[in-house]
């Protein structure tokens, strides 16, 4: 009996001190919230040609909606997004005189001809509706996101994936989610799109394997991070200028598993989040791939929630970046 005892004594031992490495690794080895920017990155071109310095944040809106699209070596698939998004925002800019709009595209660190794409569409409707941010180097989407976001001049700020999964015109659902949030007086608000009612379809079409990653991705953010958000990976949210100054300016994780975190901090500041059904449809070409993918969005989840537990992260106040 007494072997016994000391046998479970021994093991809680070993937990315990799994537990402290575990606290111990995730505190030391977490990065400070990276707002800086290289000189390139502070400019866009003009049609002429000229380099004009992108606004702030931190600045007073100037456009009724700002739209950034993250886009890595998106060559092939980017024109049909950027096609229908600019054909629904000049169809509303003529019904709706006083909507203005910008479209931001952000090329994170592409290796193929992602910036020269953007660049026509820049010269058909001009640099102060599409506008480009080339990074130096490639951060991950998140990274792409915030860059994007702190250059922004909208009221709102639409977050959408470059592949177009997402049909555009359903920004009008993001926007009714937003309204009903009543995010006076502090106009805070994020109205989040959702495939979460397409879940059931997509496990009859995923692989037992796929299907298993999946639900355990959602018990680890309902673990760890996020509660009361089906799908908190969908690339099509909505912020109102307020919310997006709030939580990018604490954003760290730079990767597949920003979203989580960004919504972990509006929950954290009691910012209040619509969750709205979207169409989406798979588009070939994902630069997700599944089990590696999964694998370290998983271990993310498990460090964001363990690094602001040990106060190696923390909440920011908003600053303007270098």
């Amino acid at each position: 009996m007494d072997c016994l005892c000391e046998i479970v004594l021994a093991l809680i031992a070993l937990a315990a001190l799994i537990i402290i490495m575990v606290l111990v690794f995730a505190h030391v080895t977490a990065e400070t919230v990276n707002l800086t920017r290289h000189e390139k990155e502070k400019y866009f071109l003009t049609v002429s040609g000229e380099k004009e310095l992108f606004p702030s944040l931190h600045d007073p809106h100037s456009r009724e909606l700002s739209v950034v699209i993250p886009a890595y070596n998106e060559e092939l698939r980017m024109p049909v997004m950027l096609d229908e998004a600019t054909q629904y925002l000049e169809n509303r800019q003529k019904q709706q005189p006083s909507f203005t709009y910008e479209v931001i595209v952000v090329d994170d660190g592409s290796n193929d001809k992602t910036t020269e794409v953007a660049s026509r569409y820049s010269k058909k409707y001009g640099a102060d509706k599409v506008r480009i941010l080339t990074l130096v180097k490639n951060r991950g989407k998140g990274g792409a996101v915030r860059m994007g976001t702190l250059s922004s001049r909208g009221k709102f700020i639409l977050m959408a994936d470059a592949d177009g999964a997402t049909k555009f015109c359903d920004i009008e659902k993001v926007e009714a989610g937003l309204n009903a949030l009543n995010p006076k007086p502090e106009n805070m608000a994020i109205s989040c799109g959702s495939r979460a009612h397409l879940e059931t379809d997509s496990v009859a079409e995923r692989s037992v394997f796929r299907t298993f990653l999946m639900y355990g991705f959602h018990f680890l953010v309902w673990s760890f991070c996020v509660r009361g958000i089906k799908d908190t990976q969908c690339g099509f949210k909505l912020f109102t200028r307020e919310a997006a100054l709030k939580t990018f300016s604490s954003l760290h994780v730079e990767r597949w598993a920003f979203d989580v975190e960004l919504l972990y901090i509006a929950q954290c500041y009691n910012i209040p989040i619509a969750e709205v059904a979207v169409n989406w449809t798979e588009i070939e070409g994902s630069k997700l791939v599944p089990f590696w993918s999964w694998l370290q969005m998983g271990r993310d989840l498990v460090l964001i929630r363990l690094r602001y537990f040990t106060r190696a992260w923390k909440l920011q106040s908003p600053h303007k970046m270098d």
